[in-house]
Parts: C-alpha cells; structure tokens; sequence
C-alpha cells in the first residue's frame, strides 16, 4: 500500500497541470484522512487516528461521487477501547465561484456520505446500522493535482445495538490526489 502511495505522488508531481482543472468531468480522487478530533457530542472530546480512504470519480465539472472506507481505533487510560468501522457511498461538490474560494489555489466544497457503520467500545456500549455525514470543507492544492484538505463533518449512526443512535462531529484533516483519467488508468497499467 505504501508502495501504491508513493506511486501515486511521484506521478502526480510529474504530471501536474498549471490549472484547477483536476476537479474537471472524468478525473478521479484518492486520498483520505490523515487525523480526526472527534468533539463528541454526547461525552467530551478525544483524539482518534483513523484509516479513511477516499475514491471517487468525477461525473462532471466539481461533481464527485465514490466510496469510502472507515476504521479506527482509539484507546485512553480508565476508558478501554473503541473500534469504528463503517463503508458506504460518498459525493462532494466544490464551490467554483471566487468569491467564497479566499485563497488562489483553494476551493469550499461539501461532502455528504451514507453507509453501514458502526461503533463498539470495550465497556459494552454498541452501535451499528445506517451511518450518515454531512459537512463543508476546504481543500488547498499544494500542488496542482494535491489538495490539503480540513473537513468539519457531522456523522450519526441509527441502528441496533445497546446504543441505538450515536452523533458526532469531526473535524478531519487530510490529503487526496487528483489524477486524470488518462493517468490513473496509466499508473494502474504500471503497477499491474
């Protein structure tokens, strides 16, 4: 997986275009979040790492729709363990319009996502069914075909379990790459 990342930023730096155009019809978004506050809505807040990757595929120009992966794992001294885990479908749209887009290389977007998730914690407390998202964020391409994103997102789990809902909101940074669809399909061939 490593080896597939570092692939995928070593092409990108190669094959930068001058324009934002990678949020342009037929490009594809990969990434995911590097770390997660999680302002638990119900208890305090902690800190969590987790594994979130991102795909997604751009139908047209600032439209993204794909699917995502979540895992994390967070323990603290006197409170046990907590796994979540989820998978589903996700869409972003960017706001290409100057004046909400501050900053040169940068662009609002919103990110909505819908799934299976769940969260289970050591105590005993447990949820899993349909989880959903919702939130703004803003990437900043540090290069022309990388963003640097922060995402503030509300997520919620309805479901089964001996918690039947569970709310939060995480503010999330990370990082995607925007490739086009010509390359990603070359980078693919490669690393077969």
């Amino acid at each position: 997986m490593k080896k597939l990342i570092g692939i995928l930023l070593i092409a990108c730096s190669f094959y930068a275009n001058k324009s934002l155009a990678q949020i342009q019809r037929g490009n594809v978004l990969v990434g995911g979040d590097i770390a997660k506050f999680n302002l638990d809505l119900g208890g305090g807040g902690a800190f969590q790492t987790t594994i979130d990757p991102k795909l997604a595929f751009f139908l047209k120009d600032n439209l993204a729709l794909g699917a995502y992966i979540d895992f994390g794992l967070a323990t603290a001294k006197g409170a046990g363990t907590t796994t979540n885990y989820g998978v589903g479908a996700l869409g972003r749209y960017y706001i290409n319009d100057p004046k909400t887009n501050v900053l040169k290389h940068g662009r609002l977007f919103f990110e909505g996502n819908v799934g299976i998730e769940g969260i289970s914690v050591s105590s005993g407390a447990n949820t899993t069914g349909l989880g959903i998202g919702i939130g703004p964020g803003y990437a900043y391409f540090i290069t022309p075909n990388i963003g640097l994103e922060t995402l503030l997102k509300y997520n919620g789990i309805v479901g089964f379990g001996s918690q039947p809902y569970t709310s939060s909101l995480n503010l999330g940074v990370g990082f995607q790459i925007y490739l086009s669809n010509r390359r990603a399909q070359t980078i693919i061939n490669e690393v077969k």
